[in-house]
């Protein structure tokens, strides 16, 4: 029988199950991992510092730009801390547009998760399947924003602007025809919310065929189950927030528990696993997306009924309208002041924390009176999870490093910022 050689093997930063530039360095005795060693800055991109050099609204745009599948959370977390610093109050349809955008990428972060999860895993349908539905998420955040990926849509003192009265329209041209541009537009026919209420009402379908291709796959499951098992007590011990956390069983949802904006006014439950392994995150976040859902359809109906301002009037905080900033001085001084000096924070300090799609996302500031901050300091959910890396994969087979990077959810600019 042969001797089993003990290798050191580079995993990354160009793997495609990487999920990012992930660079881990594994110890193994023949296909057996005996430690595996996270290097991280490869990406190192200096939010911090770069946002410490510039006025406060003009680092919201660096905040899509951290975990680039969750933009709207990591704003939230940013403006939440901006607010408690100058004791701002949100107008109530405000708080609404922003809990439902926060469930909306909700669902867009787990959609995609989902489909690279799946193809790392050996599932190549759900990658199409998961696709489709995050392009109509998209058009929403396309259709508040002008802008697919990053938003910039939430400010200090509630959001940029209220939510359409149109949808963007598909047109007839050289590669669709009319009768398919006439079938894409159906659903596109109303407002935003007539456009996001058509979407609920199909969404729950669509995961029932997620699960209906990967739940009771015997292959799936020979992937996942008592793959990368986190006890309760250790996945408190690490730091572990969001799924990775509530998958160890621990029912800890800061939407729950330290709740923000209207959450205590909306219904919905929290999803908890009993194994702590990479199945039952994958069950979480699978129940997770059913009830962002019920969410958003429940802030459909208050927003229906309740029109109203979705930010501040308060000028030294939030721009005047073009129209005003046209026609009056005062206005036009307010907009010159706010976009070229930005506005000065209370001397002190404040943290806010969301609970992001991978877990507690929070943002500390220490201000010292200035238009820009003194520190900041982003505590990013997948740093702690990374560091757990070594934990979670001794004893598996080098297969399985590939399913607990997935199960991580892993995204390096939060990581790397």
């Amino acid at each position: 029988m042969p001797e089993l050689r003990n290798l050191t093997l580079n995993f990354g930063p160009q793997h495609p199950a990487a999920h990012g530039v992930l660079r881990l360095i594994l110890e193994m005795e023949g296909e057996v991992i005996k430690r595996a060693d996270p290097h991280i800055g490869l990406l190192h991109r200096a939010t911090e510092k770069l946002a410490e050099s510039k006025p406060y609204n003009q680092s919201i745009g660096y905040m899509d730009r951290l975990d680039y599948v969750s933009m709207m959370c990591n704003e939230h977390g940013y403006v939440l801390a901006i607010e408690k610093l100058l004791s701002v109050e949100v107008p109530e349809r405000g708080q609404y547009i922003r809990v439902m955008f926060d469930e909306i990428t909700r669902i867009l972060n787990h959609l995609l998760w989902i489909a690279a999860h799946g193809l790392d895993v050996g599932a190549m349908t759900i990658f199409l399947y998961a696709f489709r539905e995050r392009e109509d998420l998209m058009d929403c955040y396309e259709a508040v924003s002008g802008a697919r990926l990053h938003a910039t849509y939430y400010r200090p003192g509630g959001v940029a602007r209220d939510l359409p009265d149109t949808m963007p329209q598909y047109e007839a041209g050289k590669f669709r025809s009319d009768k398919d541009a006439n079938r894409l537009n159906e659903n596109r026919q109303g407002s935003l919310l007539d456009f996001l209420e058509d979407f609920t009402q199909k969404f729950p379908k669509y995961v029932d065929e997620y699960e209906t291709l990967l739940t009771d796959n015997r292959i799936w499951k020979q992937r996942l189950v008592d793959v990368g098992i986190v006890s309760p007590e250790r996945a408190l011990q690490m730091g572990f927030t969001g799924p990775m956390l509530r998958g160890s069983g621990i029912e800890w949802d800061l939407r729950k528990k330290q709740t923000y904006e209207v959450y205590d006014k909306v219904e919905f439950d929290i999803p908890i696993g009993t194994n702590g392994d990479s199945y039952d995150r994958y069950l979480v976040r699978m129940a997770e997306m059913r009830e962002s859902n019920k969410i958003i359809i429940q802030c459909i109906d208050w927003l229906r009924k309740n029109p109203g301002p979705v930010h501040t009037e308060d000028h030294k905080l939030f721009p005047p309208s073009r129209e005003s900033m046209k026609g009056d001085m005062e206005s036009l001084i307010h907009h010159f002041k706010l976009f070229t000096e930005g506005f000065c924070l209370p001397e002190g300090e404040a943290y806010a924390a969301i609970e992001h799609p991978k877990g507690e996302f929070g943002c500390y500031i220490i201000s010292d009176g200035a238009n820009k901050p003194y520190r900041l300091k982003i505590r990013a959910p997948g740093f702690a999870h990374l560091a757990g890396m070594n934990e979670m994969s001794k004893g598996h087979m080098l297969s399985d490093i590939v399913t607990i990077i997935g199960s991580q959810d892993i995204v390096f600019g939060e990581i790397d910022r």
